[in-house]
């Protein structure tokens, strides 16, 4: 684990996005860093989640303390549809783990508050107030840039239309064509192959653990954000 800023090669982030970078991996770390595709998250890792907490934590009766847990329902049963080769989309399990959290404990909740909760504020997130000066200075230095989310094919549009970020991004990749979520290493794979990238040239920022883990795993360059939520 080393600090980005010992390996940017010129490739310069806003100062902001560079101090929430924490740790970065290479499958080797002496080597030189010259992706020639970098893939981002997006939810967390550029956009900012805090809408959706609070409308998580209005629908469940102010329960802010419910939040995370809600989240971690989300991606514990994206995992479990892994397994059992049942997909719904990211949106479908957020909806049905604030249902389930809201029976359990014994909060009012109709199915379509649940939705409103959920896909109204995932639809219009906000940049983090370090992206838009970051993307802009590693699309300057010519970088193909990619999103790579767990979100459909139409959340990703929304997303980066409603958050201004669309013009900084040479395309979009979702999981909804593979129907299965990172990090199931199948995603990265075809990630590259979409992208006629070998491995090594791949490089992945986001602010989840697991999703590094992954992309860490098929031997792609790794930039790890730290944010707060």
């Amino acid at each position: 684990m080393i600090n980005l800023k010992s390996f940017m090669i010129g490739l310069v982030i806003s100062t902001g996005f560079l101090s929430n970078v924490v740790n970065a991996t290479t499958t080797k770390q002496q080597d030189k860093i010259t992706p020639k595709v970098i893939f981002f998250d997006v939810n967390e890792t550029l956009l900012d989640l805090g809408n959706v907490g609070k409308s998580v934590s209005a629908a469940l009766g102010g329960r802010d303390e419910l939040v995370p847990f809600w989240f971690t329902t989300m991606l514990h049963y994206s995992l479990v549809s892994n397994e059992t080769g049942e997909y719904h989309s990211f949106a479908e399990i957020g909806i049905a783990s604030l249902e389930m959290i809201a029976n359990q404990q014994n909060i009012e909740l109709t199915p379509e508050q649940a939705k409103t909760a959920v896909l109204t504020p995932f639809r219009d997130l906000a940049p983090h107030a370090d992206v838009v000066e970051g993307l802009t200075r590693i699309r300057a230095l010519g970088y193909k840039m990619i999103t790579l989310t767990n979100s459909s094919d139409a959340g990703i549009a929304a997303q980066l239309k409603n958050s201004g970020l669309a013009q900084y991004f040479d395309g979009s990749l979702t999981v909804q064509n593979l129907q299965t979520f990172k990090p199931d290493l199948k995603v990265y794979q075809w990630a590259e192959k979409e992208m006629d990238v070998a491995p090594e040239d791949a490089m992945l920022i986001a602010a989840h653990a697991w999703d590094i883990a992954g992309a860490d795993k098929v031997g792609w360059k790794t930039a790890y954000i730290l944010r707060h939520w």
